[in-house]
């Protein structure tokens, strides 16, 4: 397949809506979104986005739920909706051979329920990996309730896709600004910081992590994170900050913009960026348009679209 298709692309940040869930959900949907839900929301299916990545050079794509997730304090619910998400997921998968993917959703902070569908969704219907929020009721990543999560991901050496979301605690801090403009973006940093200084990174070596949004405003605040960490807190990452950011994974989904380019490129190597969208949220024309005028070189821009993803999500290899 990769050397058919080795000039087309793998799109790792894709999100479908089961009508079940926009269903379910549509007040917190538009809740998350500054009180409105977009077109994109309403007038999703899989035809347009097989479309829109014919269009646009996308052999195929990775499908993950997006914020606000499936955690709304309710157990039972949130067991249900991940399963359904996963399932819905492989339909799709079956209905279109060849052209998706999916990072299967998991209930937390529900450790029981997650663990199981981890095994459920990895060992019964061959998720490429795991997908999480960057916070769940004001708790990042790198909080201790997570650890019995990421001990089973790391034995799996499993793949993680991380979405950013806005946490309750910041999601009014500017009324009237939508919290995808500025909040999303730090989340993705504020849980890594948390995984840095948890622990998390160093102990977890055998998971592959993938940040979205060429890693937010976290690659812009490497360095200063290192400048202001007490040492208790560089105890906690041995082999220095920057080597820990520089083995995550980087999807470049909305991020067509040199200056974002340039911090992530001067913090990790090629090898490490990804080919995302955030497609239909975002149109797949934004991300997949700028590529040619970023200043890639034909082999970085095959890394970056195809080879690169096939290193971190195996699996797509037979798809």
């Amino acid at each position: 397949m990769a050397s058919a298709l080795a000039a087309k692309l793998i799109d790792v940040h894709h999100h479908p809506i089961p009508p079940f869930y926009l269903a379910e959900n549509r007040e917190r949907i538009a809740g998350a979104r500054g009180g409105e839900i977009t077109r994109a929301w309403l007038e999703w299916t899989p035809e347009l986005s097989l479309a829109a990545m014919d269009a646009h050079n996308v052999a195929l794509s990775v499908l993950s739920l997006t914020t606000p997730g499936l955690w709304f304090g309710d157990i039972d619910a949130a067991r249900s909706t991940a399963r359904r998400f996963n399932e819905y997921s492989v339909e799709l998968i079956h209905r279109y051979p060849g052209r998706f993917g999916f990072f299967a959703a998991i209930p937390l902070p529900d450790t029981e329920g997650s663990l199981r569908e981890i095994a459920y969704a990895l060992d019964v219907l061959g998720a490429d990996g795991v997908g999480l929020l960057s916070s769940y009721d004001d708790k990042w990543l790198g909080d201790p309730a997570y650890t019995p999560v990421f001990e089973e991901l790391n034995r799996r050496k499993a793949t993680v896709f991380i979405h950013p979301t806005a946490p309750a605690c910041c999601q009014t801090l500017m009324p009237g600004i939508a919290t995808p403009m500025l909040e999303v973006p730090h989340d993705t940093a504020r849980t890594v910081v948390s995984m840095l200084f948890s622990g998390t990174l160093t102990r977890f070596q055998d998971i592959r992590f993938i940040l979205c949004h060429a890693g937010g405003t976290l690659p812009a605040m490497a360095r200063r994170i290192s400048l202001y960490a007490s040492r208790a807190m560089t105890d906690q990452v041995p082999r220095g900050v920057e080597h820990e950011l520089r083995r995550l994974y980087y999807d470049i989904a909305v991020s067509g913009y040199g200056p974002a380019i340039a911090a992530l490129t001067s913090l990790v190597p090629m090898s490490q960026i990804l080919f995302g969208s955030d497609h239909p949220f975002r149109p797949l024309a934004e991300s997949a348009g700028p590529l040619s005028e970023l200043g890639f070189s034909p082999a970085e821009l095959q890394a970056i679209g195809w080879d690169n993803a096939l290193s971190v999500l195996p699996r797509l290899r037979t798809s």
